[in-house]
């Protein structure tokens, strides 16, 4: 039996999942755990980030460990409640959750620049990518001691990755969010090329 014209049975799972998806990531642990730990704005040090890594420079390690799980548990939590109808609506929630943290309505739309939660997204969807992007960014990060590059390559190399499994639906949404991730990180690409990027664990007020 078609589907009668304007019938939007099918659309609204998705339609659902991709707001449920947003307003769950949206939510801005860094923010809020630094505030009611005492620390203030989180958004008036560092980079002004809400991420764990602008978190880590209050010094609270905890607080900042606190912060990556939870971003990261975000995405996962969004892409549990999509699957709930379909894969389909599983690949969009996880599209809203990382654009709820890069883009939250509740803080003028400047957010973070989504590493914990494309983590996150891909321990959900599909966890071997969630664990091959861990394992390449501590290969970078050990390495080079740049923590942006490492979300670069390792973000990158995700897409590839997926696209040698022939994992298309992936590809296409971890290829959106790899782009999406490669905007958010302009600044530090900049300051790559120019050999000025700050180091994980140098001390500087920008990164």
């Amino acid at each position: 039996m078609m589907t009668p014209p304007g019938d939007w049975s099918d659309a609204l799972p998705l339609i659902l999942s991709l707001v449920c998806g947003y307003l769950l990531g949206s939510i801005p642990f860094g923010l809020i755990l630094t505030k009611l730990a005492g620390g203030g704005d989180v958004r008036d040090i560092g980079s002004g980030n809400i991420g764990a890594t602008n978190v880590l420079r209050t010094g609270n390690k905890p607080l900042a460990a606190l912060t990556l799980i939870l971003d990261a548990a975000k995405g996962t939590a969004a892409v549990w409640l999509g699957a709930q109808f379909g894969p389909g609506a599983a690949i969009v929630a996880g599209l809203g959750a990382f654009l709820g943290h890069l883009f939250p309505v509740w803080l003028g739309f400047r957010g973070g620049k989504g590493v914990a939660t494309y983590i996150g997204v891909a321990l959900g969807l599909y966890w071997p990518a969630a664990l091959a992007f861990c394992v390449l960014w501590l290969l970078v990060a050990i390495t080079t001691r740049y923590s942006s590059l490492s979300a670069l390559v390792a973000s990158a190399a995700t897409v590839a990755a997926l696209a040698f499994t022939s994992h298309w639906p992936l590809v296409a949404l971890f290829g959106l969010l790899t782009i999406l991730l490669y905007i958010r990180h302009g600044t530090n690409i900049r300051r790559l090329m120019k050999g000025q990027e700050t180091r994980i664990g140098q001390s500087k007020n920008t990164s």
